[in-house]
Parts: structure tokens; C-alpha cells; sequence
């Protein structure tokens, strides 16, 4: 059993295990201010790290997260990259200059993402924009920046932030566009993303076993007070949780209390730290985690197994141009 629970904020987790964060060189997408990103870059530069690179599409809202810690932790250096994970191009060009900050990357924290777009929209490359921006420009990037982790030599992790909206459904591997829109359902395009995350952790767990990488994908609570939730109503979100209790109850299975555990911004970094940081989970790569600690329930068949993770492989390397192996 953990150690922590959903009351531990993400400070207290970094003060626990700041001999992995000090020296460090971490990577975190989407730390803009108040957000789970934004909150976990604040949390670990309080560890001492080397270096940390904020990757995001609007230096603006990551300015207010970069100035809190000049003022906080002043001997931390932090960089700014430019990236927008809804266009290949630009993931492309931020791993090269990723490549051009550091040799190594002991920590690479897939944070970024949008929530439950209202209305069929595509990327840049003509991706279902959920699909593209929370697990398309991950993939590509993760794979990019690969040799940098390899580099760490050693102790490496891959953090997918995910989230217990998997529930509602899985990848559409022959029809990830919704039919171009004319399927589309915000909710059901936002689980697909989020499946996406945890068969992409499961992937890395299997394919980087024994190269000195561990991944992990999470679930980091439900946390309101963050710009990720900003446009959902309360109407809306009923009806992503009716959808998860309809998918949940076709195979037999309940609302794990797990999901519907809320909690403030501070402790929302609790978990993707956890997975960070932690040794005690190190010989689990590839798990999910939830509440500080790997979770081991429902969370759909979709979610889980060796076939669904061979077809996401498939389809994302199909949708990047580009096959991936690691010797």
C-alpha cells in the first residue's frame, strides 16, 4: 500500500524523493499556470533539478510558471520550447531543440491535452484534434527524444498524464475520425485519447524492458480548479459520466470510487509525481497509476492487451509517418 493518498500534495512528494529530482533534467508539455503541468514544474523545481524545459504553444500563460520559479528556486534553470502537439511539424522542431539544450533526459512528463472539444475539430495534419494533440504529438515526440533518455543512462521515465475518461470507450483503429465528424461525440473522442495514453505506457513498458526507461500513464484526480475543465458545464459533464456508466455496465463493472475522488490543484500533482519519482514502482513499467499508487481495477477491456496495444503502434506510427524500434 502507498504511502500517499489523494490529501498529499505533490510537494510533499518531491521532498520525499528529491534525490531523484536533484540534478535532473525534466521535460514537462503544457505547464502553463494553473494547470496539473504547470503546478508539477513549480513542485520540482523545488528539487533542485538541473534543468527543466517547459514545453508549450503559448510562452504567455507558461510565463507566470517560469517567473514563479526565478523567484522560488532561482538557481534552477528553466527553458521555454515551443510546441504544438496538434501539428507534427512543430513536435518535430521541439525535439530538435530539445536536442540543442541537453545531451540527456532523465524525465519526460506527457502533460499536455484538451478536454472534451465540442464541435469535430482537426489538426494541422487532418487528426481528430483530441486524438492529435493528447496522444498523436506525444507519441511522435516520446519517440524523438528517445536517444536523449536512452542518454540518462539509466533510471529514465515517461509520464503519460491520462485520466479515468478511458472509461467511456477505446481507440477507433479503423475510424479514428468518427467517420469525419459525423460520428463524433466530445466525450467518446476524449476516451479514445486517454486509452491511447495508457496502451501507449503499456508499449513502452514491453518495448523498453531492460534499456534503463520505465513509462507509466495516470489518472491524477479530478481537480476543477484548472484551466483543462474551463468550458465543461456541469451538463456536460454529466453526460461523459453517464457514458463511462454505460460502458462500464456492458461489461459487468461499476464506477470505481477512484475516478470521482476530487481534489485541490496542489495535491493534482500527487500522482504524475509518484510516477516520476518513485522507486518502490520502478520494476512496473508500463502500469497505470491512480490515488499515488498502481491501480490494478477495472479499467476496460480497451485499455488493456497486447492486440490493442499492437494496433495503437500501428496506427500511430501510420499517422506519423514513421516506424520506431529501439536495439
Amino acid at each position: 500500500m502507498s504511502q500517499f493518498t489523494s490529501e498529499t500534495t505533490g510537494a510533499e512528494i518531491v521532498k520525499t524523493f528529491a534525490e531523484n529530482v536533484r540534478g535532473k533534467t525534466i521535460l514537462i508539455t503544457g505547464p502553463s499556470t494553473n494547470t496539473i503541468g504547470g503546478q508539477a514544474a513549480i513542485d520540482l523545481a523545488a528539487g533542485k533539478p538541473s534543468l527543466l524545459i517547459l514545453a508549450g504553444r503559448n510562452k504567455d500563460r507558461i510565463q507566470p510558471v517560469i517567473d514563479h520559479i526565478k523567484t522560488s528556486d532561482p538557481d534552477v534553470e528553466v527553458k521555454f520550447v515551443k510546441v504544438d502537439l496538434a501539428d507534427l511539424s512543430s513536435v518535430r522542431e521541439a525535439a530538435k531543440e530539445t536536442g540543442l539544450l541537453t545531451k540527456k533526459l532523465d524525465i519526460l512528463i506527457n502533460n499536455a491535452g484538451v478536454m472534451a472539444i465540442k464541435d469535430y475539430t482537426t489538426s494541422k495534419d487532418g487528426i481528430e484534434y483530441q486524438f492529435a494533440a493528447n496522444h498523436v504529438g506525444h507519441f511522435l515526440l516520446t519517440n524523438l527524444l528517445m536517444d536523449k533518455l536512452f542518454a540518462a543512462g539509466g533510471g529514465a521515465r515517461i509520464i503519460n498524464v491520462s485520466s479515468f475518461g478511458c472509461l467511456s470507450g477505446g481507440v477507433r483503429f479503423d475510424d479514428w475520425n468518427f467517420k469525419e465528424g459525423n460520428d463524433y461525440n466530445p466525450w467518446l473522442a476524449y476516451a479514445q485519447s486517454k486509452t491511447a495514453n495508457i496502451l501507449f505506457a503499456a508499449i513502452l513498458g514491453e518495448k523498453l524492458k531492460g534499456k534503463g526507461v520505465a513509462a507509466f500513464s495516470l489518472h491524477p484526480g479530478l481537480i476543477a480548479d484548472t484551466n483543462l475543465q474551463a468550458g465543461i458545464t456541469p451538463e456536460m459533464f454529466q453526460e461523459g459520466y453517464n457514458l463511462a456508466l454505460e460502458s462500464l455496465a456492458a461489461a459487468g463493472e461499476t464506477m470505481p470510487d477512484a475516478a470521482m475522488v476530487s481534489m485541490p490543484l496542489v495535491c493534482g500533482t500527487s500522482t504524475l509525481l509518484v510516477a516520476a519519482l518513485d522507486p518502490s514502482i520502478s520494476d512496473q513499467s508500463g502500469a497505470f497509476l491512480t490515488n499515488c499508487a498502481v491501480w490494478t481495477g477495472p479499467l476496460g477491456a480497451h485499455a488493456r492487451g497486447k492486440r490493442n496495444q499492437d494496433a495503437l503502434q500501428a496506427l500511430s506510427e501510420k499517422l506519423v509517418g514513421k516506424e520506431f524500434e529501439f536495439s
